[in-house]
């Protein structure tokens, strides 16, 4: 059994299928649709440490930054207004998914750093 079945499999079970990860690369290409659609994913979560992780890898956020940079937004500002993008076109990708399920799933999580709690 594939592992796009396995997760299928535990979906029709009733088992929420999160994906612990978001990055703008997994958004601009189409990734998490895939998942949503492929590997039964119906939720996304992620903490400071995965964005730090995405913002390390790859150019996805490098216009943002330099608009941010240009704008002379602060560090804190502009990691909300990172995160804060992310976040918001992942839910736009789960809508369909919290639509179909009346709200139960299709849901996107961050976790914020307890200072800012």
């Amino acid at each position: 059994m594939s592992a796009n079945e396995n997760l299928a499999g535990l979906s029709a079970a009733g088992v929420s299928v999160w994906l612990d990860d978001i990055s703008r690369e997994r958004l601009e290409t189409g990734n998490l649709k895939d998942l949503i659609a492929g590997s039964s994913v119906s939720g996304v979560t992620s903490n400071p440490s995965i964005f730090a992780a995405a913002l390390a890898k790859g150019s996805a956020y490098d216009e943002q930054i330099a608009d941010l940079a240009v704008r002379g937004v602060s560090v804190d500002e502009a990691a909300r207004a990172i995160t804060t993008f992310d976040i918001r076109w992942a839910a736009d990708v789960l809508a369909p998914v919290f639509e179909t399920t009346g709200g139960q799933d299709g849901r996107v999580s961050i976790e914020v750093d307890p200072p800012r709690a």
